[in-house]
């Protein structure tokens, strides 16, 4: 007796992936694309390529190497059938991949070092299943896209059929896979010897003739261009940033590069609001978040204003653009609200975990609306101009409205939520997959959930949301504060327990208001907000960064002596990046540096093992020194390409306050990283440097005289 296999989402973890915008391709390691691994040219949400194997002769070339980063990546193989009998291969076959202008190139390389000429056979077979992404990432691909793909040679001779004389007509032997929004067109360069193309999939072939020494390349160009609106057409926005005077050096040899890969990989998440194409927002992350998301791209942004406002502006007015209106249940919309996601088209979860059915805009977020807040004052300290941030007042008011009204749906007056349709997300916070929320006897908790960090989130914003109107002259400052010391009191009476671990911040609370006491890294979000009087601050330190929730490589999502513990699992064991750098800045900015320096320190040795590119989360337990990957791990992700950002901000002590002239560096002593130089800080636009000794002594240069520069807190 057999059962059917349920669907498997694709594993990620051992893929090469470049992005570029709305575009991304993942490979095997070896370069070829299948369509049964979640391999694919995506864009806009679109599987527009899900083949691409090569041959060299009739044989898989043996890969030896392959590397990637940002939107290129380099294979590197030998072709051991081909050239001079013996142990070493001599006949190289390379295949340079990069995403430039929505294009993909494909350049082929055939080097040989074998004493004779050597003649190749290239085969490429190419494919199209217009699956929309959110098949791809659950495993359903047995269904067949709607409409069917269809292929087509390109320009002249299109009515002639297959094969190699009409496609050399349609200029170089190009064709096309229509999809149900995209027209892709394959080109060449030279010319292949011949096309065939079948009712899904095309056959190419190229013979090339390589002397000794000497090399031969064929290019594939993969041009996609969109037929059919969606409802979300962001195209890349990696030119609107100015990062190339970024520049790091320090005693810490691994420090520098991670800086740089992770800019790159961040830079090349960029996406244009197609409402405004000026503004430019962090896309969350490939291959299944290359949209706007309410959270991730507004700490993204947050973690990367000492290099400037610039994201922090467009992600503002992106987000303020679809602020909430009206009441929908549907996708969770209420008046002031900031949204959760954009998706492309309406998205459609996974067939294995019920009936999970989103709209395009969805409001499924308690936390975007107080984090929006934030970013707005901090972007404001860090020199973003007035005017831009008056504009946003109107949205400022309507979210401060939405964490005092809406937000608070009950009388005990915590922000909270619970999906009323069936079909929406269950958790509401940063970890939002159903089993998250744990009681220390492993327990699932029973909604509605008032969050902890949500709680601590919304006493920052309506705290600085009352200095900004403060300074603006602005009415409704006391009101914020007010409101602010009011949900402070409530958090820090109602959120505390006694367990086996001590006293300590309980996730949240339950849907009776029983506090839900597993032992997690939630509680490291109120670190630095204000919730929390000095003493509260060091007990939670004190926790989060003991053995139980902080390990080698990053602090744990749930610590190892709960019920329900798994170092693989999503939210219930595993190390998040962007987890672990919030908790850091919480750390530094109460002053708790010592245990600061010990995360800081822990994300350095994850970003080395895996190659300097952070994944969106991995498993702590180590592996030869090493941590383990979480298979299904997007790579790069925003939020966890900006933590460098956050490593640098608490390494140097950085906080700003343009409008009051203060520029705050305060440096870790003893400092993580040994002596420390970074260039291309900027506040207020103007570009400034920092330079930190061994001993602790800082040197700042750049700032205009106007600016106090306070070496304290």
């Amino acid at each position: 007796m057999t059962t059917e296999q349920a669907p498997r989402q694709p594993w990620l973890h051992d893929l090469t992936i470049i992005v570029h915008g709305n575009a991304t391709a993942l490979s095997a390691a070896d370069g070829d694309l299948r369509p049964d691994a979640g391999h694919g040219l995506f864009v806009d949400d679109e599987r527009l390529l899900s083949r691409l194997e090569l041959t060299v002769s009739g044989e898989v070339p043996s890969l030896v190497a392959s590397q990637a980063g940002g939107a290129t990546a380099e294979f590197f193989a030998a072709a051991r059938g081909l050239g001079d009998v013996g142990a070493d291969p001599t006949v190289e076959i390379r295949r340079l991949r990069t995403l430039v202008d929505g294009v993909l190139h494909e350049d082929i390389t055939v080097t040989s070092r074998a004493a004779q000429t050597v003649r190749a056979a290239l085969r490429l077979d190419l494919g199209s299943d217009g699956l929309a992404i959110a098949r791809v990432k659950y495993g359903a691909l047995d269904a067949p896209a709607i409409p069917p793909v269809a292929v087509e040679p390109a320009g002249k001779g299109a009515g002639k059929g297959a094969g190699s004389e009409a496609g050399n007509e349609a200029g170089n032997g190009a064709f096309s896979f229509r999809t149900q929004r995209h027209l892709t067109t394959v080109s060449f360069d030279p010319a292949p010897t011949s096309v065939d193309l079948a009712p899904d999939r095309a056959v190419v072939s190229h013979d090339v003739v390589v002397e000794p020494g000497e090399s031969q390349t064929f290019r594939v160009m993969i041009t996609p261009s969109r037929t059919a609106p969606s409802e979300f057409d962001a195209d890349p926005g990696s030119d609107a940033v100015q990062w190339d005077a970024i520049r790091v050096s320090a005693d810490e040899a691994r420090l520098a590069p991670l800086v740089a890969q992770s800019l790159d990989d961040l830079r090349h998440l960029l996406l244009r609001d197609p409402l405004n194409p000026s503004d430019v927002f962090p896309a969350a992350g490939s291959p299944w978040y290359l949209t706007l998301f309410g959270r991730d791209s507004l700490w993204a942004a947050r973690m990367m204003l000492p290099f400037g406002t610039e994201l922090a502006a467009g992600t503002l007015r992106a987000l303020a653009r679809r602020q909430g209106t009206r009441h929908d249940a549907e996708s969770a919309e209420q008046p002031g609200k900031i949204p959760h996601e954009v998706r492309r088209t309406a998205y459609t979860g996974s067939p294995r975990m019920g009936d999970l059915s989103l709209p395009p805009l969805y409001y499924g977020t308690v936390d975007a609306t107080a984090l929006w807040v934030t970013l707005l004052v901090e972007a404001w300290r860090w020199g973003l101009p007035e005017a831009e941030v008056r504009a946003l007042l109107p949205n400022l008011r309507a979210a401060l409205n939405w964490l005092t009204g809406d937000g608070q749906p009950d009388d005990d007056g915590f922000l909270k939520y619970l999906d009323t349709t069936g079909h929406g997300l269950a958790n509401q916070g940063w970890k939002d997959s159903g089993d998250s929320m744990r009681m220390r006897d492993g327990r699932v908790a029973d909604a509605p959930i008032a969050l902890v960090e949500a709680q601590a989130y919304a006493v920052e914003a309506l705290t600085v949301a009352g200095d900004l109107l403060a300074a603006l002259g602005e009415g409704g400052a006391d009101q914020a504060r007010a409101e602010a010391a009011a949900l402070r009191d409530r958090l820090r009476a109602a959120f505390w327990v006694d367990g086996d671990h001590g006293r300590y911040l309980a996730m949240a609370l339950d849907g009776s208001g029983k506090p839900v006491d597993g032992l997690g890294s939630n509680m490291g979000h109120a670190l630095g907000t204000g919730a929390l009087d000095p003493a509260e601050a060091s007990a939670v330190g004190a926790t989060v960064t003991g053995e139980e929730l902080l390990d080698t490589f990053g602090v744990r999502t749930l610590g190892t002596g709960n019920g329900g513990f798994n170092p693989i699992g999503y939210h219930t064991g595993s190390v998040w990046t962007h987890d672990s750098a919030i908790v850091a800045l919480g750390l530094a900015r109460e002053g708790l540096t010592d245990q600061a320096a010990h995360v800081v320190h822990a994300l350095v040795a994850s970003g080395e093992a895996f190659d300097y590119r952070w994944p969106e989360l991995y498993s702590g337990l180590p592996m030869l020194g090493r941590p383990s990957p979480y298979p299904a791990s997007c790579r790069p992700q925003a939020w966890s390409a900006a933590s460098a950002g956050a490593l640098l901000t608490v390494a140097l002590g950085l906080r700003a306050d343009l409008p009051a002239g203060v520029l705050h560096v305060d440096p870790i002593r003893p400092t993580p990283f040994g002596a420390l130089h970074v260039e291309g800080l900027r506040l207020g636009g103007i570009p400034f440097a920092v330079t930190v000794t061994r001993d602790g002594e800082v040197q700042v240069t750049g700032v205009p005289q106007e600016v106090e520069i306070r070496r304290g807190a």
